[in-house]
């Protein structure tokens, strides 16, 4: 028989089994907690104040201080909480947080509803996940976290909640929260998703309008009323009920509200593109990157106030997207491609810049801009500035200034010889008509005779075209490195104002956020040539525009310009100002190419005609302004002197002076010339009938081919007329008498005639 154990067998008491279980879950919980929470605070993210200002799209405003697009990483206007009204401020909290005041950052009965709720949805009850996040919460998650959902990350959370919430006031934590939800439609922030729902600052919102986009938070796409306008209204009905019941507004607000149509912003051709007027944007954004750096122009905000005329910079945008306005396309190896173009109009005033368009299209952000960045061959378009400019100014001559416009070589380069583009040599020309007809010839003799190169080359430096010496062929454009449509605007910008040339403006001024004044233009105004350099310049721009080259740029009022067209017509351009605007067209491939029967006066006038009309629409029509110092006087157009007693009617001719360059001395090329009345030569000795003539006498020699020639002077003798024929005396005739002088007058003509 086994004996008994002395030890007594303990009796199994369950209850003291669960607690201790219990226990020892507690002990196990806590512990993995306690490791939880020491994991979340040694993974804690670094606190980063910056984050809390979020990168904010640096805003473009016009001339007239409109905002009329933005650059930046993400649509996003900075606002202050001052300039948020109550309401806007009492939809937000009535939507997500109507304890938001009284809580320290975190609420832990929300916390456990939401447990609660979210432990039904895993069991399969509860369909839907229970949000418990605070505002202060939200901006955590917002700024330092990751959307991840896991308990770590709530407890990271609720720990930077309450650091949040220590430092800063509850309305600095609400102006944050406010620039930095998103609220669909690409617009972050409150200020953004009024301008983008309702095309107005935050300021100007109604109560139900502040409720619509306070509901959007909560799923930002699904209630986007540009997508969903019923899922809209519904939850903005929801929010404005919460604002009530929370009492943020009374009956009578609730009930306006509530009826309220939804009305939203029209997007128009131009505010529906989020990057409207790009090229002058374009223009605009390498400067402020130039100046501040990127990280500034695209997340700081910047505040910057341009020189841009949205109408004018429409129009131009629109004329270049005209294809009538270009010449055909081409085919290639690689297909087809077509003539580009550039169009800038400034202010000739100040140098301010109305309009930027450097292509027919503009595919993708800071595209090539042949405005400002492609230096093209001027072709004629220079002529102003190399040629006459110059001589105006330096040398004293002025329209009524007499050029021989006869074949030239210079064999100091390679024996160039300038050639006429109708292929005529006009002989002596006034320096009007020869701008006005585009004579090359006249152009290179000013450039290269009368100026002298280094002297015309230094009047372009005064404008800012900065040019390498190469020879006569400049002054029809022949340059190393061309020039660009913006360099010409402005340089032709001093011929209108003036003589005063302004460096191009396209910025007026750049503030911070804040309003603090970063940058602010300078006048850099100086003038460059006299006034009355400038209004002469002025005056034989308009006759090519009245009567030469560029009368395709005609819109009824006073204009001045000069078309350029460089050879095979690779480049063509229309420079031309009124007493108002002023603007350069450019057209050619960007890889030189032919465009036959392609000229300045065609096409580029054409576009800057149909710019021009409409940015003058409501400006009224004056005429340039004439400045002291300018005279009128009449005088012979061959010799460029006061008319003398040869001098005939039809050679007089009456134009504009500078005071003090009126010629003294009378004509001198007019000369009586005896010639022979058959051949027009000088007559020899056996000449039956002589007759004078009023000619052109110069010290020089020019060949047939020159209009003129038979106008002039001539150095050869008659060879047509020799020795008297002899009658023979045997002749059984009874007339050996005769004389030619005894047939009558009329005969004797006709005889002559048919001589």
């Amino acid at each position: 028989m086994a004996r008994k154990s002395s030890r007594k067998k303990r009796k199994f008491k369950p209850f003291r089994f669960i607690v201790l279980m219990l226990i020892l879950a507690i002990l196990i919980t806590s512990g993995a907690a306690l490791g939880l929470v020491f994991v979340s605070v040694k993974d804690l993210p670094a606190w980063n104040e910056n984050a809390l200002v979020p990168s904010t799209a640096t805003q473009i405003y016009d001339k007239d201080g409109i905002q009329v697009s933005q650059i930046g990483l993400e649509n996003r206007v900075q606002v202050s909480i001052n300039d948020v009204p109550e309401n806007v401020q009492n939809a937000f909290l009535a939507a997500e947080d109507h304890y938001f005041y009284e809580h320290h950052g975190i609420r832990i009965e929300a916390i456990i509803r939401a447990a609660y709720s979210d432990a039904l949805h895993f069991a399969g009850i509860n369909k839907q996940l229970q949000g418990a996040s605070t505002i202060t919460q939200q901006l955590v998650k917002l700024t330092f976290l990751t959307p991840e959902k896991s308990l770590k990350r709530k407890i990271q959370e609720a720990i930077l909640s309450f650091k949040l919430e220590r430092r800063y006031s509850k309305k600095e934590i609400l102006e944050m929260y406010l620039n930095q939800i998103y609220l669909g439609e690409g617009a972050h922030g409150i200020q953004a998703a009024s301008q983008t729902y309702f095309g107005k600052d935050v300021g100007e919102l109604t109560v139900a309008e502040a409720a619509t986009l306070a509901g959007l938070n909560k799923s930002p796409n699904y209630y986007s009323p540009f997508q969903n306008k019923d899922q809209s209204i519904s939850r903005r009905n929801q929010v404005l009920k919460s604002m009530l019941e929370y009492n943020f507004i009374d009956q009578e607000t609730y009930d306006q509200a509530m009826s309220e149509e939804l009305t939203l912003k029209q997007n128009d051709s131009e505010s529906d593109s989020n990057y409207p007027y790009p090229y002058f944007v374009d223009y605009v954004t390498d400067e402020l990157i130039d100046k501040f750096g990127e990280d500034k122009v695209f997340k700081g905000g910047l505040k910057v106030y341009t020189t841009m005329d949205p109408k004018v910079q429409k129009y131009a945008e629109t004329a270049m997207a005209n294809p009538n306005n270009f010449p055909a396309s081409q085919k290639n190896a690689e297909g087809i491609m077509q003539p580009q173009g550039a169009m800038v109009v400034m202010d000739p005033d100040n140098g301010e810049i109305r309009a930027i368009v450097g292509g027919r299209e503009h595919t993708h952000m800071r595209s090539l801009n042949r405005a400002t960045m492609s230096p093209r061959q001027p072709g004629s378009a220079i002529k102003p500035i190399l040629a006459y400019g110059p001589a105006v100014e330096l040398k004293g001559m002025g329209p009524a200034s007499i050029i021989d416009d006869v074949p030239v070589t210079y064999s100091a380069y390679s024996n160039y010889s300038p050639k006429n583009d109708d292929g005529v040599y006009h002989g002596l020309v006034t320096m009007r008509t020869a701008i006005t007809k585009s004579i090359n010839v006249v152009a290179v003799k000013l450039f290269t005779d009368y100026v002298k190169m280094p002297e015309a080359i230094n009047f372009a430096k005064r404008m800012n075209i900065n040019l390498d010496q190469t020879g006569p062929a400049m002054a029809l454009g022949g340059l190393r490195n061309g020039v660009t449509p913006l360099q010409m605007t402005a340089a032709y910008a001093a011929f209108d104002n003036h003589g005063i040339y302004n460096d191009p403006v396209a910025i007026l001024k750049v503030e911070d956020q804040d309003g603090n004044t970063l940058f602010e233009s300078e006048n850099t105004s100086r003038r460059v040539m006299k006034e009355t350099t400038s209004y002469l310049m002025t005056s034989l721009m308009q006759s090519v525009v009245q009567s030469g080259t560029g009368t395709g740029a005609q819109i009824g009022r006073p204009v001045a310009g000069k078309t350029g067209t460089t050879d095979e017509g690779k480049d063509i351009w229309f420079a031309g100002y009124t007493p108002d605007l002023v603007g350069v067209v450019w057209i050619g491939y960007d890889t030189p190419t032919r465009m036959q029967r392609s000229y300045g006066g065609i096409y580029p006038a054409r576009v800057w005609k149909e710019v021009m009309q409409q940015a003058h629409k409501d400006i009224p029509s004056h005429n340039f302004i004439e400045p002291p110092g300018i005279t009128t006087a009449t005088v012979d157009n061959k010799s460029g002197l006061l008319p003398g007693a040869n001098t005939p009617p039809e050679d007089m001719v009456t134009d504009i002076f500078a005071a003090g360059t009126v010629p003294t001395k009378t004509d001198n090329v007019h000369v009586l010339t005896e010639v022979c009345a058959t051949t027009g030569l000088l007559p020899n000795q056996y000449c039956p009938d002589r007759i004078t003539r009023v000619m052109l006498k110069l010290p020089y020699t020019v060949p047939k081919n020159v209009a003129d020639y038979s106008m002039r002077v001539p150095t050869e003798m008659c060879d047509v007329h020799g020795p008297a024929e002899t009658f023979d005396n045997d002749d059984e005739s009874d007339d050996s008498s005769f004389s030619w002088q005894e047939l009558p007058s009329d005969l004797r003509e006709q005889d002559n005639g048919n001589n």
